[in-house]
């Protein structure tokens, strides 16, 4: 099975190379073709990747989507200069503060009113589905068309919130799975304090002594060019699995020694690593969305009832951000045209499929918190990659017939 999974990825990502120019100007996105391809080669169409269903192999997701989350949060800790990521702190607090909790909020009320589910399995989905998605999020303001047309303040606004909040989620997941589960409040606070406090600290000193010994080897002349483009992979995958030991929050504490790598190293060095973990994200990504559409229960989807599903769809996709980044324009500093693109632009993806699995591997799996939150992951894929292009350009002319630009 792995053999037929590592071809169809791989041919997926030679032509997803040839042609990225080309994909990233039309309503494409890679995460949406891996997706359809893995639908497409899985076990309900050409029988290619028979593997089981989402509610079965969660173990395996769950580490997967945890692999890419960190080299994801890495890449964006990298992507802009300390000083313009220090110049993003007030805007990034208040949707990490604010609107992530609202966004659980609502959606979690949506799960309870179109599902008909208790509280404890509305929790669980709100919790999951409220993250903004860095792997998702990264197709939407990277890359020439992105650069060109969004202004520099809400692309970096955009990226640090989706790589932040992919690790601060976690206590509202902590807090589902004591509502849902035999968890209680305390147990779920120290476990939340435990591993978001332990997590900073632990990132911020890797992060730091990272940097410093990057330094420390080409000042000395002892580290050669292949190692420097793989370096802060390496330092991702080292904060990972430490974390992972500590029972930390992994994801965050990675993203917090990117940031701390980033203030600590030149700016050349955070060019060279930046780009390199662009490329291993922009490729990394597609494995788990081929094997995610392989895996999508159709069975227990079925089982919502059509018009359920799509109620959820709508419901989540159009109320559990767009209102919630409205409500915040003025905190914010927004524009609307801003506000607008970010509200709609809050994509579903890697984060959601991390916690959907962690609280599938805490508590067991429920076959319709597993499917409603795949479905939503599925949909918000295929919606954010095909309306992506079009936003850009509706973004760019708004732009233009108000003045501004993108800088």
């Amino acid at each position: 099975m792995l053999d037929r999974i590592l071809t169809v990825t791989a041919a997926l990502a030679l032509v997803f190379a040839v042609f990225s120019v080309r994909i990233q100007r039309a309503p494409l996105s890679g995460p949406m073709l891996a997706l359809l391809a893995g639908i497409a080669f899985g076990p309900e169409v050409l029988g290619v990747l028979d593997l089981p269903t989402v509610v079965e192999g969660h173990r395996e997701l769950h580490e997967f989507s945890r692999l890419l989350l960190a080299v994801s949060v890495m890449a964006i800790a990298l992507r802009y200069p300390f000083r313009d990521v220090r110049s993003r702190v007030k805007p990034v607090t208040v949707l990490l503060a604010a609107a992530m909790l609202g966004m659980a909020l609502i959606t979690t009320a949506l799960s309870a009113a179109v599902l008909g589910v208790g509280l404890g399995a509305a929790a669980l989905l709100g919790a999951a589905l409220c993250p903004t998605d860095p792997v998702l999020a990264s197709s939407v303001v990277t890359g020439e068309p992105a650069e060109k047309a969004i202004t520099a303040r809400t692309r970096q606004v955009l990226s640090l919130e989706s790589g932040a909040n992919d690790g601060l989620a976690l206590p509202l997941v902590l807090a589902a799975v004591a509502i849902a589960g035999t968890l209680s409040g305390t147990d779920a606070l120290l476990e939340s304090l435990w591993q978001v406090l332990g997590a900073v600290v632990f990132g911020a000193v890797a992060g730091v002594l990272g940097g410093r010994a990057l330094r420390s080897a080409e000042e000395h002349r002892t580290v050669q060019s292949g190692p420097l483009l793989v370096y802060t992979l390496l330092l991702a995958l080292l904060v990972l699995g430490a974390a992972g030991l500590m029972r930390l929050d992994g994801v965050l504490a990675v993203f917090v020694s990117g940031l701390a790598f980033n203030a600590t190293s030149s700016v050349s060095e955070r060019a060279d690593e930046d780009k390199n973990d662009e490329a291993v994200n922009r490729f990394l990504v597609l494995p788990l969305f081929v094997v995610l559409g392989a895996m999508i229960p159709w069975r227990e989807w079925g089982e919502l009832g059509w018009w359920r599903c799509v109620l959820l769809v709508l419901g989540v996709l159009l109320l559990r951000r767009l209102p919630v980044l409205l409500a915040l324009k003025r905190p914010l500093s927004l524009s609307w045209r801003d506000t607008l693109f970010m509200g709609w632009f809050g994509p579903i993806g890697v984060s959601a499929l991390f916690y959907l699995t962690m609280e599938a591997h805490r508590l067991g799996a429920d076959p319709v918190v597993l499917a409603a939150g795949t479905l939503v992951i599925a949909a918000s894929t295929v919606v954010h990659g095909v309306t992506t292009a079009p936003g850009l350009s509706l973004y760019a002319r708004a732009g233009e017939r108000g003045g501004e630009a993108a800088r």
